[in-house]
C-alpha cells in the first residue's frame, strides 16, 4: 500500500463533527442553553422513538423466542444511525490519541464529538431533516449521560437477579461447567483476537495501536460472558426451564455470570488504567466488604421490619432505588464503574416480598424507557456495514464462527465428566453463549478508551448479537423434548400394567387446592399395588424480570433458609403452603415418592411447561385443577377464569392422559370411607375413567360402584355428519361400531376379574332411550349420596344426543354429562373427576359454544361420496 493510500485509508476513520453553543442566559450557574428549550424535547422525542421502534421490532421477534435485548440492539443498530446520518457522513470516534488535540477548538464555544454508527443512506432510510429532528449532533452527550441512569438500574436488577446461596451451594457439576465455560473461552478469544490481527487488511502501521494487552483482555472477557437473565428468559420461552437440561443450564448461568462480573470489576480498571488500577480495586474491594459486613445486617433488618409491617410506600421505595445510584457514585469515586456500585447494592437486598414490590413499582422506569437508549448509543458506534466492504463478508463470518465455539467446546469438555451426552453438552454451551448487557458495557468502555479498533468493535458487538439471536433458534430446532417423549408412547391407564409404578403430576395453582389433590391421590394409593410416584407442580404466573427471582427460589434445597425472616411473595407463600401439605402426605405415605417443583409461566403458555415437566417425570396422568371452587354453601365458583383455559390448553394436547378434578370439598381416606360412583356411557375416555376407578377400588377405604348407561331407540343414533368431512361416512359408521366391541371387551373383563371377586364393588345399568332420559337417570344416581363421580370426557362416542347436549355446556372440558353433574342447578354435593384418555385425540374448543373432536379414529379414511343421511341405532 503506497503512502497515499494509507492516508487515505486512515483518514476515513477520523472524521471530527463540530457545533456551536449559544448561551442564551449567560451568568455565573447558567453557561449553557435552556435545558427546557432544546435538550429536554430533543430527548423526550428520542425516548418515544426508540421505545416505540423497540417495541415494534420486539413483537415482531416474539415469535421466534428472541429476548429485548435483541431488539434494544436491532433498533438502535438500523434506527439511530440512519436518523443519526446527516448529508454528510456518519461521525466516528477518533482513534489516534496523538492527533486528537489537533481537533480540539475553543472549548467555550465548540465542542467536537466523534460518533460511530453505521453507513446508511438518508436517500434510502429518511431525511436529513428528521434526522437533526431527533438527532442532532450537541444532543448525544447529554442522551448517553441520561442513559447511564438506566444503566445503572438495570445492573441493580441483574444484582436483585443473582442468589448468593444458589452461588455458593451450586452443585459439583454446575460449578466446573461455569469455571470450564469462563476459562477456555478466555484463553480462546486472546487466540482469536490474534488471529483477527493478522487477517484483517490495512495498514501494518493502524493494526499496531490495537495489539495491546488492554485489547486482548476485553476479546477475552467478552467472549467469556454469559447473560443469566438472558438464559432464564429463553429456557422460560423455550420451556425447557423445568428439565434436567434447563435447571443445570440455569444454576451455571447464574454461577457463570457471577464470575463475569467479579471479572469486569476487577480487571477492566487495569485494562483500562494500567498499573495504577491497583489502588482502585483494592478500595472497592474494601468498600464491598464494607457494605456487607456493616450495611447489609441493617439494611436487612429495615426491609424485614417494614416489609412483614407493610409499611413501604412510594417515597421509601424511591429512597432504596436511590441508594443504588449512591452505590454507584461511590464506587465511581473510588475508580471502577459506577455499575459495579448498583450490582453490589442489588446483591445485598433481601430476597422475597420486598423484592417482588420494589421490580413491580420501579422496573418500567429504568429498564424500559431509559436503558433503550444506552443501547441506542452502542447502535451509533456500530459500523458494520463498512467493516464487511473493507474487510470481507468472510472474514466477519469467519471471525463470529470461532467465537461461538469456545462456549460449546468448553461446555462438551466438561459434562463429558458427568456423564452427560454430547447433544446436551451442545445444547449447554449454546445457552452459555447467550450474552447479555455486561459484553455490550465492556465493549462500550473499550471504545470509549480507544482500546478497540471499528472493525474489532463491530465484530464483537454482531457476535454477541449473533449468539443471543440463533440460541433459540438452534435449541428449540436440536432440542425437543416433547418429540422425544411421544416417541416412548407411554401406556394409557387401561394398559398399565398392575406391577407398574403409576407417576401422577398434580398441577395446583394454591394450598386449597393442594388439599383436595391430596384427598384423590390418598384413593390411589393401595397396599395392594405398587407405591404411586407423585410430582405436585404449582403453576404460577410470572411476567418480566420476575421470573428469574422466582426461579432462583424454587430452585434451592431450602428456599426458606435464604429468605430468611422476610415476608414472602405471595407465589412463594403458595409454594411453601403446598411444599408442606405434600410433605406431610408423603410422611404418611412413607412407601410413595413425593416430589413439588413450580413452574413460573405466562398462563397463555403454561400448558407447554405442563406438558414437558411431564415428559421429565414420565408422567402417567396429569391431574387438572377445575377454574371453580366450591363456597361454604356448596356452590360452586368461579376462581379465576384463566385456569379453564390453561385446562383447555392442556387437554388438546396431552402427552398422557388428563383428569380433571372438580372439588366439593372430598374427604380424606383417613377419616372416612370413600363413596366412588363411575357413570359408564362408551367411548375411550369412559374406558380409561373406569380403569381409574377399578385402581381406587383396591384401596380399603373406597367403594366403587359402577352403573353402565345403555343407549336405545333415538338415544343410540350416531352424530355422522359432526366427523364425516374429516373421516367420510364409513370411517365414522365402522368406528362407532369398533368403540362399541371395545367397551363391551372391557366391561365385561371388569366384571369377570373385579365385579364377581369383590365385595366392595358393585354394578348396575341404566337405559337411556331420548335425551331427556339422561338428566332423570343421572338424578336417580345422586340421590345415593356418592363423594365422588369418575366420568370420561366423553371422546369418541359419536352419539347425537350428546353431541347435541355438547353444544350447550358451560364447561365442555367435563363433557355432557361431568357438566350437568357439576352444574350448580343439579344439586349435588359430589366431587368429580373427569377423564381424558391419551392416544385418541385431543379437545378442539371453539368459543363457548363447544364441540369435541378426536384427532384420530380408528378406521379408514374413506372420502364420502356426498351428502348422505344415515340413521344408525345402538342395540345393546
Amino acid at each position: 500500500m503506497d503512502p497515499g493510500t494509507e492516508d487515505q485509508y486512515l483518514k476515513r476513520r477520523v472524521t471530527t463533527g463540530c457545533y456551536d453553543v449559544d448561551v442564551s442566559n449567560a451568568n455565573e450557574i447558567w453557561k449553557s442553553e435552556t435545558v427546557l428549550f432544546f435538550y429536554l424535547p430533543t430527548l423526550a422525542a428520542q425516548v418515544a422513538f426508540m421505545l416505540l421502534s423497540t417495541r415494534v421490532l420486539y413483537y415482531i421477534l416474539k415469535p421466534l423466542n428472541q429476548p429485548r435485548l435483541v431488539s434494544e440492539i436491532l433498533a438502535s443498530a438500523s434506527s439511530i444511525p440512519l436518523l443519526a446520518s446527516f448529508n454528510a457522513h456518519i461521525l466516528e470516534f477518533q482513534y489516534h490519541a496523538s492527533k486528537l488535540h489537533a481537533y480540539i477548538h475553543d472549548y467555550k464555544q465548540k465542542q467536537t464529538l466523534d460518533v460511530m454508527g453505521i453507513l446508511i443512506s438518508p436517500e434510502l432510510f429518511g431525511s436529513s431533516a428528521l434526522s437533526e429532528v431527533l438527532t442532532p449532533l450537541k444532543s448525544i452527550l447529554t442522551t448517553e449521560t441520561i442513559s447511564y441512569v438506566g444503566l445503572i438500574y438495570t445492573v441493580f436488577l441483574a444484582g436483585l437477579d443473582m442468589n448468593f446461596d444458589t452461588i455458593l451451594r451450586g452443585r459439583k457439576k454446575a460449578t466446573s461447567i461455569a469455571i470450564a465455560g469462563v476459562l477456555i473461552p478466555m484463553l480462546c478469544g486472546g487466540i482469536i483476537h490474534a488471529l483477527a490481527l493478522k487477517l484483517y487488511k490495512g495498514p501494518p502501521e493502524y493494526w499496531a495501536n490495537f495489539g495491546t494487552p488492554k485489547a486482548y483482555m476485553f476479546w477475552t472477557l467478552t467472549l467469556s460472558v454469559t447473560g443469566f437473565p438472558m438464559v432464564s428468559h429463553i429456557l422460560a420461552d423455550l420451556k425447557l426451564l423445568y428439565t434436567g437440561l434447563g435447571r443445570v443450564t440455569l444454576t451455571t448461568a447464574m454461577i457463570s455470570d457471577f464470575y463475569n462480573w467479579v471479572m469486569f470489576a476487577m480487571l477492566v480498571p487495569f485494562a483500562i488504567n494500567g498499573g495504577s488500577a491497583i489502588y482502585s480495586v483494592l478500595s472497592t474491594i474494601v468498600y464491598v466488604l464494607f457494605c456487607f459486613i456493616l450495611i447489609r445486617p441493617y439494611l436487612v433488618e429495615i426491609i424485614v421490619r417494614k416489609t412483614n409491617q407493610n409499611e413501604w410506600d412510594n417515597n421509601g421505595l424511591f429512597i432504596v432505588v436511590m441508594g443504588a445510584y449512591a452505590s454507584a457514585a461511590v464506587t465511581d469515586l473510588l475508580g471502577t464503574h459506577p455499575v459495579v456500585g448498583a450490582l453490589v447494592y442489588g446483591i445485598m437486598i433481601p430476597r422475597g416480598k420486598f423484592t417482588h414490590l420494589l421490580i413491580e413499582k420501579s422496573e418500567d422506569f429504568g429498564v424500559v424507557y431509559l436503558a433503550p437508549l444506552f443501547f441506542g448509543s452502542c447502535g451509533i458506534r456500530l459500523r458494520i456495514i463498512y467493516v464487511i466492504k473493507t474487510q470481507g463478508l468472510g472474514l466477519v463470518l469467519f471471525i463470529l464462527f470461532l467465537s461461538i465455539l469456545p462456549k460449546i467446546l468448553s461446555t462438551v469438555i466438561a459434562t463429558q465428566f458427568y456423564g452427560m451426552s454430547v447433544l446436551d453438552g451442545v445444547s449447554i454451551g449454546l445457552l452459555m453463549n447467550t450474552k447479555g448487557l455486561l459484553p455490550i458495557l465492556m465493549l462500550n468502555s473499550a471504545w470509549d478508551k480507544q482500546i478497540l479498533s471499528v472493525e474489532s468493535f463491530s465484530i464483537l458487538t454482531i457476535a454477541v448479537l449473533v449468539m443471543t439471536m440463533v440460541v433459540p433458534l438452534v435449541i428449540n430446532a436440536i432440542y425437543k423434548p416433547r418429540k422425544l417423549y411421544k416417541q416412548n408412547k407411554l401406556k394409557t391407564l387401561q394398559n398399565l400394567k398392575a406391577e407398574a409404578e403409576l407417576r401422577i403430576l398434580a398441577c395446583v395453582h394454591n394450598p386449597r387446592q393442594a388439599t383436595g389433590m391430596i384427598n384423590i391421590l390418598e384413593a390411589y394409593h393401595t397396599t395392594k399395588l405398587p407405591p404411586l410416584r407423585v410430582f405436585a407442580l404449582q403453576l404460577v404466573e410470572l411476567t418480566g424480570h420476575t421470573a428469574s427471582l422466582f426461579v432462583s427460589h424454587v430452585n434451592q434445597h431450602n428456599p426458606q433458609q435464604s429468605v430468611g425472616a422476610q415476608a414472602l411473595t405471595k407465589a412463594q407463600e403458595d409454594l411453601e403452603s403446598i411444599t408442606n401439605i405434600f410433605q406431610t402426605y408423603a410422611a404418611i405415605n412413607e412407601s410413595n415418592n413425593v416430589e413439588t417443583i413450580a413452574a413460573a409461566s405466562s398462563y397463555s403458555t403454561i400448558h407447554e411447561d405442563i406438558y414437558n415437566v411431564s415428559q421429565e417425570k414420565q408422567a402417567n396422568l396429569i391431574l387438572l385443577p377445575f377454574h371453580k371452587q366450591s363456597n361454604i354453601e356448596g356452590i360452586l365458583e368461579t376462581a379465576n377464569t384463566a385456569f379453564q383455559e390453561i385446562n383447555r390448553n392442556v387437554m388438546r394436547d396431552a402427552p398422557c392422559t388428563v383428569g380433571i378434578f372438580v372439588d366439593r370439598g372430598l374427604a380424606s381416606l383417613f377419616k372416612v370411607n370413600l363413596r366412588v360412583v363411575m357413570v359408564y356411557v362408551g367411548g375411550p375416555d369412559d374406558r380409561e375413567a373406569l380403569a381409574v376407578a377399578w385402581r381406587m377400588s383396591k384401596h380399603q377405604g373406597v367403594q366403587l360402584s359402577v352403573v353402565r348407561i345403555l343407549l336405545f331407540g333415538d338415544a343410540a343414533e350416531i352424530d355422522v355428519m359432526s366427523h364425516v368431512e374429516n373421516h367420510g361416512l364409513l370411517s365414522v359408521i365402522v368406528d362407532s361400531e369398533k368403540q362399541k366391541e371395545l367397551d363391551d371387551e372391557y366391561m365385561s373383563a371388569f366384571r369377570l376379574k373385579a365385579v364377581s371377586n369383590e365385595d366392595s364393588i358393585k354394578y348396575s345399568e341404566k337405559e337411556v332411550r331420548s335425551r331427556d332420559d339422561i338428566p332423570e337417570v343421572l338424578n336417580e344416581i345422586d340421590q345415593v349420596g356418592y363423594d365422588l363421580y369418575i366420568l370420561g370426557q366423553g371422546g369418541g362416542r359419536n352419539c347425537l344426543i350428546l353431541s347435541e347436549l355438547m353444544k350447550w355446556t358451560d364447561c365442555p372440558e367435563l363433557g355432557v354429562v361431568g357438566d350437568i353433574v357439576a352444574s350448580n342447578n343439579f344439586g349435588s354435593s359430589s366431587s368429580l373427576l373427569i377423564i381424558q384418555q391419551y392416544g385418541f385425540g385431543g379437545m378442539v374448543f371453539e368459543n363457548n359454544n363447544t364441540t369435541q373432536q378426536p384427532k384420530e379414529a380408528v378406521g379408514s379414511n374413506i372420502e364420502d361420496p356426498g351428502p348422505v343421511f344415515v340413521k344408525v341405532q345402538w342395540h345393546q
